[in-house]
């Protein structure tokens, strides 16, 4: 996937998931599982090694009517930014 979307700095996140070293589905499951948690306009964080999670996480927002804020590549993970519709 040539077309990243870089999420800005600076975002208040509501909650962070660690889906390191997790493998396909489960970073998704655990996604769609915490993102019940917390309120309409909120901003999860997820932490995650599997790259699958590159296109399943942005896709899987669109679906569902989240925005999908962008990822940032970290030392050894990559973090993925997601505002609840």
């Amino acid at each position: 996937m040539s077309d990243v979307k870089v999420a800005p700095d600076g975002l208040a996140v509501a909650s962070v998931l660690d889906a390191r070293g997790l493998s396909c589905p489960m970073p998704l499951l655990r996604t769609k599982k915490e993102i019940g948690k917390i309120k309409s306009g909120e901003i999860l964080h997820v932490q995650g090694t599997d790259p699958g999670s590159r296109n399943d996480i942005p896709g899987w927002c669109e679906r569902a009517g989240h925005e999908y804020l962008g990822e940032k590549e970290e030392s050894g993970y990559i973090s993925f930014f997601i505002k609840k519709g």
